[in-house]
């Protein structure tokens, strides 16, 4: 498809994936199990990060352009226009079905649900097949503060001249991570747990992505990072298996302490970055991770990802309770299997009928901008 990163859109499809198998081990419990196996599956949740980290980088990456290159900002209304009917249409579809078969809520439940303000109210329960939809409120908090988080960094970059501008940006965007790991600290030292379904907490994810977008208009293809490729994605597989030991925290709902929060927190941001930033900023087509990854069959799945994160965790849930199987007790492969494929199915059809519509209707009316060096991935593929 024009205008979309096929090796990101791969990248996207493979943390979909790591979702979908962290609530298939989950809900098995085989996650539970012993062994350096289960822990590694418990920390699938890095898919999260990853993919706030591609919102960063996606969608900042229009405001980094106009600073450094003096290339007209996307307007304000428009780009939040098209994030809602890129995140909402199947998501009201998905949570409607679910919370007609399996909550008990009245009309403000529904509300709630339907407005994406569940985590605004972390005492209500959280209805049977929508456990994973509390990224959703964090990744929407996220695109309404970037218009007026842009406009900010905009006027301090433009402080400087045209040569410092991204040394500037990146001074702003580096108050971000701060901003998370007060959080992190005001969340464990006054237990407040409710703190890690806000944006604040995820912060650090995000500015993240908007640091390598910065990067990725100011340096554009770089060298070094491509020739260290290897050894980053090395490094990242290395880093995750140190986050899959007990030094980040228990693999079970238990809280973490503050130390492991914030052991946590840093090595799922070093693991984000440095599975993203060889694509991101030296992704060349020739390259053996881009092809696996940028091949038609994971770019298509990438495609298809978010209705594939929206319709897991139902399918799973109907799955288990036409089965019976207890709780942590059915049977992995099974579920693994018919729950993927189902899953896939419905996320085609989501897809072609209802988000690639509603993607169309976003761009309808849309000016034309001037042409810069090198085209973005579309916005639209920053979610899943």
């Amino acid at each position: 498809m024009k205008g979309r990163d096929a090796a990101l859109d791969g990248l996207r499809a493979v943390a979909a994936l790591g979702v979908w198998l962290l609530h298939v081990g989950s809900n098995t419990g085989v996650m539970y199990r012993d062994g350096m196996l289960a822990w590694m599956m418990s920390r699938l949740g890095i898919a999260v990060p990853i993919f706030f980290l591609l919102s960063g980088l996606l969608l900042y990456r229009p405001w980094a352009r106009a600073v450094i290159e003096d290339t007209p900002r996307p307007r304000p209304l428009r780009y939040l226009w098209r994030r809602v009917l890129r995140v909402m249409p199947v998501y009201w579809l998905v949570t409607a079905l679910a919370l007609w078969a399996w909550s008990s809520f009245d009309w403000t439940g529904w509300l709630k649900w339907m407005l994406l303000v569940q985590n605004y109210f972390p005492a209500d329960p959280t209805p049977d097949g929508l456990y994973q939809m509390w990224t959703l409120p964090v990744e929407m908090s996220f695109y309404v503060l970037l218009p007026p988080l842009a406009w900010l960094l905009h006027r301090w970059a433009r402080r400087g001249g045209r040569p410092v501008r991204p040394v500037r940006l990146l001074a702003g965007i580096a108050v971000l991570p701060v901003v998370s790991v007060v959080t992190v600290v005001v969340a464990r030292v006054h237990d407040l747990p409710q703190l890690g379904l806000l944006l604040p907490y995820h912060l650090v994810f995000f500015a993240g992505g908007m640091a390598l977008a910065v990067l990725s208009v100011w340096i554009g293809h770089s060298r070094v990072v491509d020739s260290l490729a290897p050894q980053l994605l090395v490094l990242a597989a290395l880093l995750y298996a140190l986050l899959s030991t007990g030094l980040a925290g228990p693999r079970t709902l238990d809280l973490p302490s503050l130390e492991e929060s914030l052991w946590r927190l840093s090595l799922e941001t070093a693991v984000a970055v440095l599975v993203v930033a060889p694509f991101a900023l030296a992704s060349r087509p020739d390259a053996l991770r881009t092809r696996v990854l940028g091949n038609p069959v994971t770019a298509y799945f990438g495609r298809i990802s978010y209705g594939f994160f929206l319709w897991h965790a139902p399918v799973i849930t109907l799955q288990l309770k036409l089965t019976g199987a207890q709780p942590f007790g059915g049977d992995f492969a099974s579920v693994a299997v018919v729950s993927f494929v189902v899953t896939t199915l419905l996320s085609v059809a989501s897809h072609h009928l209802i988000e690639a519509p509603a993607l169309r209707l976003s761009r309808h009316g849309s000016a034309p901008v001037r042409p810069s060096k090198a085209p973005d991935p579309a916005p639209a593929a920053s979610v899943r």
